[in-house]
């Protein structure tokens, strides 16, 4: 217990808060500076350092002064770094960068107040102190201290001796309890001050969403880039190298498709690398994003170039092709498309019978973008093994999902069925 003790009272954690504690003095000394100077002017011009009711009243105006400072940005990012290196308390308990609200930068300037304030009476005490335990502890040591200008021709007596050094070490006893106090108490209040508001828990969480929105985005993206592209060049492969003997055109087909594809990939890679260096998403020298308007028939050339059958039934209502979409969903709905005959191709059989048609919506007649795929679930010893853990089609659900959208995947009578409904607000690009 009394190990406890001591290591509470002189322990490396409590010199650590005694120096943030000196710190804060040092920090309030500007301030006192320029408020004793007011107060002796005020006083009838005398020094208000030569008077101890005037350093009070100096020390007292430094306060609010202290106080109004404490609103600017980097008081608060200052203070936790120093608080969690100095003081003991755990990061997650302080907020993180400069306060946003008035609430906020009002805890931070009560908290200044408080650090700085308390850390000046600390600082005060461990100036005047030790010298003064010193000289009581030597007093009676030293019969030359007693005739000294010292102020301490009070000690007269036969107690001298006894008295004067157990003073001494009072002093410095009570020296390190209000300095552990103090440093117990501002560690306490830290967290109460310091800790994040509603709004910065609000503003963290926003942040954190947003990080893993980007992380979530790239992840589809290079999923469905490479992962598809990956498929489909292994199929085209497969299926080349069982007509190789057979049908030569077949296989320079294949060969091209291979190369088309490859070559697409390496720029949609590239473009999705840009995001991941620099978050630059439109760098001039990136791959444009593919799209049902443009890229539509060429990912369903190079899908039957793998040897499957693909009957694709294409309705864009007015103006009779896929320009008229919105980007955003015509980059979706390709997406959607790409991944749907990527997993057809992998676990399914026979033809895929592909539907892309706009309807009118059963609300407001809000258009509609509606994408069927179907086709024969292929025998289970049949199937490609999966690899993916199925990040494909919960990528499609999300994308459909960031445009208020659906996705549906799975049994469908005796086939397998993707289904995915894309609202067209507006008909912006």
């Amino acid at each position: 217990m009394t190990r406890g003790a001591l290591s509470r009272l002189l322990g490396a954690r409590a010199r650590l808060r005694w120096v943030h504690q000196i710190l804060g003095g040092a920090l309030l000394m500007p301030y006192f500076l320029l408020t004793q100077v007011g107060v002796g002017m005020a006083a009838g011009g005398v020094n208000a350092l030569s008077s101890l009711p005037l350093s009070l009243a100096a020390y007292a105006a430094a306060l609010p002064l202290v106080a109004v400072t404490a609103v600017f940005g980097l008081v608060r990012p200052l203070s936790v770094a120093a608080v969690r290196a100095m003081c003991g308390v755990p990061g997650e308990r302080l907020a993180e960068g400069p306060a946003r609200s008035w609430a906020a930068r009002g805890r931070t300037s009560a908290w200044w107040t408080l650090h700085l304030g308390v850390g000046a009476v600390v600082s005060g005490m461990s100036l005047a102190v030790p010298p003064m335990a010193v000289v009581l502890i030597t007093l009676p040591l030293v019969s030359g201290m007693r005739e000294a200008e010292l102020g301490l021709g009070w000690f007269g007596t036969k107690a001298d001796p006894y008295v004067a050094p157990l003073l001494g070490i009072g002093l410095l006893a009570g020296l390190v309890l209000c300095a552990a106090g103090a440093g117990a108490l501002v560690a306490r209040m830290a967290p109460v001050l310091l800790g994040p508001t509603a709004a910065d828990r609000l503003a963290a969480a926003e942040e954190r969403a947003a990080d893993l929105a980007v992380r979530n985005r790239l992840a589809r993206e290079l999923h469905d880039a490479v992962g598809h592209a990956l498929s489909a060049v292994t199929l085209q492969a497969v299926a080349a190298r069982r007509m190789l003997d057979r049908d030569p055109g077949f296989v320079r087909e294949a060969l091209a498709a291979i190369e088309d594809t490859t070559r697409r990939t390496v720029g949609e890679l590239d473009a999705v690398l840009g995001l991941l260096r620099d978050g630059d998403p439109a760098r001039p020298d990136a791959a444009p994003a593919p799209t049902l308007a443009v890229d539509l028939d060429g990912l369903l050339a190079r899908t039957r170039a793998a040897g499957a059958t693909v009957t694709a039934h294409q309705d864009p209502g007015p103006g009779g092709d896929w320009a008229g979409l919105p980007a955003i969903a015509s980059r979706e709905a390709y997406r959607i498309v790409q991944e749907g005959l990527s997993n057809a191709l992998r676990h399914g059989t026979g033809p895929v019978d592909l539907r892309i048609r706009v309807l009118a919506g059963p609300e407001n007649g809000q258009r509609e973008l509606e994408i069927t795929m179907t086709n024969a679930p292929a025998a289970p010893g049949e199937r490609e093994p999966r690899t993916t853990g199925g990040r494909g089609l919960r990528g499609s659900a999300e994308r459909a999902a960031l445009l208020g959208g659906s996705v549906e995947a799975g049994p469908y009578e005796d086939r397998w069925r993707l289904r995915a409904v894309l609202p067209l607000a507006g008909g912006g690009r």
